[in-house]
C-alpha cells in the first residue's frame, strides 16, 4: 500500500529571549507561533477496524500535539538553561521553560519532532514539522534529513 502523509495545523502564542544574541531578539519578546505536524505511514486496511482507511484520526493527531506540545508551552516563557537571566525571570513569570538548547525556531522544530516521534504507534513517524515564527518566517524539520 501507499504512503499516505496528512498534516494537522496548531497555533499558540509563547514567548523567549535568546542568550548573547546580538539583535533585539535577546530580550524576551513573544510570537503567535503556527505548527504543522505532518505525518507518514500506511492507512488502516481493515474492515473490522473502526479507523479503517485512516492513517491517524486527526482528533488523535491533535490530542497528542496539544498535550505534548501546545499545552506546555502556550502563554510560556522560553528560556535556554544557561542564560544567566534564568532565576531572575523565574521569579518574575510563573510559566518558565528552562531548555537545554537555545530557544530558536530552529530548535525547536527538532525537539517537537522527537516529542511527537516518542508518542506516535510504531507503524507512524513525524515526516515534517514547520513552525511559523512570524507570518512569514518559519523552521522546518525533515525526518530524510534527519536519518
Amino acid at each position: 500500500m501507499a504512503k499516505i502523509r496528512i498534516t494537522k495545523e496548531f497555533s499558540f502564542e509563547m514567548a523567549h529571549a535568546l542568550r548573547n544574541y546580538d539583535g533585539p531578539c535577546r530580550n524576551i519578546h513573544g510570537h503567535s507561533y503556527k505548527l504543522f505536524v505532518t505525518i507518514i505511514g500506511e492507512p488502516i486496511k481493515n474492515d473490522q477496524h473502526v479507523k479503517n482507511g485512516m492513517l491517524m484520526d486527526f482528533g488523535q493527531l491533535k490530542r497528542l500535539v496539544n498535550s505534548k506540545i501546545v499545552d506546555v508551552y502556550d502563554h510560556a516563557v522560553v528560556v535556554y538553561e544557561n542564560d544567566e537571566r534564568l532565576a531572575e525571570m523565574k521569579n518574575l513569570f510563573e510559566n518558565i521553560i528552562a531548555t537545554t538548547y537555545q530557544p530558536t525556531c530552529e530548535n525547536m522544530v527538532g525537539d517537537f519532532a522527537a516529542i511527537i516521534n516518542q508518542e506516535l504507534p510504531n507503524e507512524l513517524k513525524v515526516f515534517s514539522i514547520r513552525l511559523y515564527e512570524t507570518a512569514t518566517s518559519y523552521a522546518e524539520w525533515y525526518a530524510t534529513d534527519n536519518e
